[in-house]
């Protein structure tokens, strides 16, 4: 049989791709914008001829009709990281969580700690060879491509035709389904003028040369947008997304003094605009590979001068990030933050930046507190935590004791809350 026969062989509707899910599976769905939402919908209306059926994703971005607190014994979401779409199942209790690092979700899943049955995903149209490519989100869909019953593609024109290893092979599909729509596009956050302030000290020492990786948030944007006048800047990232494009556009990024894959981008995920998408298709300096490789401390640490720029919620006086809680209740999770700042720490002239507002809520609430608040998850240890920055300035924590870590941190406090953090260190016996 040719590869075209055994495509069209595998072509059907998306109610009938569904079906390859029976009770008790579990479906795994990339990152973002690489969720299918077509083969989503139509899991969403058969949901009540299933049972005990798990959906597992991180950053769920629509809220499909599955995502239901009164189906959930048929069909029930299972969160690797909360978003807009998943947070209030979670903080309400009928959306499962899996404590995870983003990089350790295909070991899980090549171990059966996370089960995967089952792969739905977006993909792009298939090559001559009959591979199609998962660009959207290699991410941990490649571990469970590998070990799944079924994958089920939802095959689109407009998912580029990455490079790396993002590829899965027709004889790999189970089923497919054919989509032309739009692939849903995802703008930059807002940036207001405490988010240039704090780009700016990111900026100022970000060297020529370095690699970056930039999480998704304001901050890390209004850093990136402080960068066009940088030179020969190198992209070693878990997302790659519009801001990253603008500093490609500058001329800011060369990818040419990386140590490890020179001349080459290196992403897990795309989340961003159609123009993102298409700069995608088949550009030879762009690698999507699976987060086991882009994530993994020691392969993102040989690039010598690695940046990490990611966002917290809160941070206490000894350094212990909440990057993923409001106290107890789940916000996000974990994600790469571990996994860049650890890589970072490896790198040779490596730095690692918590970026967040000092205060919260109209400058009523400090963000930088004398201890997390009661339940908070800590996303980064005191151990891991290196530059620290709001926009009062920065403050530099490794190698520093617990009483200069105090004075540093509240240096960069809002200047109202500095006086009250300096007793509570004091009663604490830190100062």
């Amino acid at each position: 049989m040719s590869i075209q026969q055994d495509y069209a062989s595998k072509k059907m509707s998306a109610a009938d791709a569904a079906a390859w899910v029976k009770d008790g599976d579990s479906i795994i769905v990339p990152t973002g914008v690489g969720e299918p939402p077509a083969l989503l919908t139509a899991l969403s209306e058969q949901r009540m001829r299933l049972h005990d059926v798990k959906v597992a994703q991180i950053l769920a971005i629509r809220k499909y009709g599955y995502i239901d607190p009164e189906t959930v014994d048929h069909v029930r979401h299972v969160a690797l990281f909360y978003g807009a779409a998943t947070r209030a199942g979670g903080q309400a209790g009928w959306i499962d969580f899996i404590p995870n690092y983003f990089s350790e979700i295909p070991i899980l899943i090549g171990r059966g700690q996370v089960p995967a049955d089952v792969v739905f995903s977006m993909a792009s149209p298939m090559n001559e060879e009959g591979y199609f490519s998962l660009s959207l989100g290699a991410d941990y869909t490649m571990a469970a491509v590998a070990k799944a019953r079924a994958v089920v593609l939802e095959v689109n024109p407009n998912v580029p035709f990455a490079f790396g290893n993002c590829h899965a092979h027709i004889s790999q599909v189970a089923a497919l389904v054919e989509s032309s729509d739009p692939v849903l596009e995802v703008g930059l956050p807002s940036i207001g003028p405490v988010q240039e302030a704090i780009g700016k000290y990111v900026a100022d020492l970000i060297d020529d040369g370095s690699t970056l990786q930039i999480g998704y948030g304001g901050i890390p944007d209004a850093v990136v947008m402080q960068l066009t006048s940088k030179r020969d800047l190198g992209i070693h990232t878990e997302m790659i997304g519009d801001g990253i494009l603008t500093l490609l556009e500058s001329g800011a990024v060369t990818n040419q003094r990386k140590n490890y894959l020179p001349g080459k981008m290196v992403a897990t995920f795309a989340l961003g605009s159609a123009k993102l998408y298409k700069f995608m298709h088949r550009n030879p300096a762009l690698e999507i590979h699976p987060v086991d490789f882009t994530n993994d401390p020691t392969l993102a640490g040989l690039n010598d001068n690695l940046v990490a720029i990611n966002a917290t919620l809160q941070i206490d006086l000894l350094g212990q990030c909440g990057s993923e809680s409001l106290a107890h209740l789940p916000y996000s999770g974990t994600g790469g933050q571990a996994d860049f700042v650890r890589a970072a720490n490896r790198s040779k002239g490596g730095k690692a930046f918590i970026v967040l507002p000092s205060t919260a809520k109209n400058d009523s609430i400090s963000r930088i507190v004398p201890m997390l608040s009661p339940g908070t998850h800590v996303s980064t240890s005191k151990n891991d935590i290196n530059y620290v920055v709001t926009e009062f300035g920065v403050a530099q924590l490794r190698g520093k004791s617990a009483g200069q870590r105090a004075r540093e941190l509240i240096g960069i406090a809002h200047p109202n809350f500095r006086a009250e953090l300096t007793e509570q260190a004091r009663r604490m016996g830190v100062l």
